[in-house]
């Protein structure tokens, strides 16, 4: 028999359950998109992207442990297809910034349901996920910067990710928890 959790079903909590989807597809996606690079011997790319990837499964994560502590119910979804076929390194990157835009949205809507139902703690754990979009976009919208100056001169680009430092690695203390523990 299975246990009932206390709490019904917000529009915030449908969005939020969604969101797990999003992000584990955003996971996956990433995957992809390192496991090309890493076929075309580009090892900082594949690591960037293999990093990524990580970092979106926690965001996962975090809002299952979010939904495990607000007594929700918690269903774990399947990822849906992604994208495997490129012609171009450049398609990669501009698609893992449409995702990150399109997260972005999310996160928005998703605080603004928050605020709407009078949820305030939904409404203040959005909160780091906002901020964490910023970086994510801007941490993107450089590395296609950088890819497109590049001219196809991909060792330039494979140089300076392993010169700079893009993202925060997911070392980012004021994360939410992570359900079993971020990676």
């Amino acid at each position: 028999m299975a246990l009932t959790k206390k709490h019904p079903r917000s529009k915030f909590y449908e969005l939020l359950q969604g969101q797990v989807h999003n992000e584990f597809h955003a996971s996956q996606q990433y995957i992809a998109l390192a496991v090309w690079f890493d076929n075309e011997d580009l090892p900082q790319l594949a690591k960037h992207f293999y990093r990524q990837s990580v970092e979106e499964r926690n965001h996962a994560m975090a809002i299952v442990q979010y939904l495990l502590d607000t007594d929700h119910h918690v269903e774990v979804p399947g990822t849906g297809e992604v994208r495997n076929d490129f012609s171009d390194p450049v398609e990669l990157v501009e698609l893992a910034l449409a995702q990150e835009k399109e997260v972005a949205a999310d996160v928005k809507t998703l605080a603004k349901a928050a605020r709407s139902e009078d949820d305030y703690q939904g409404e203040q754990f959005m909160q780091w996920f906002l901020k964490e979009q910023v970086e994510e976009i801007s941490q993107m919208s450089t590395l296609l910067n950088v890819m497109k100056r590049a001219k196809g001169n991909l060792f330039d680009v494979e140089n300076f990710l392993h010169r700079e430092s893009v993202g925060d690695h997911g070392d980012d203390p004021t994360m939410p928890p992570v359900a079993g523990g971020a990676l």
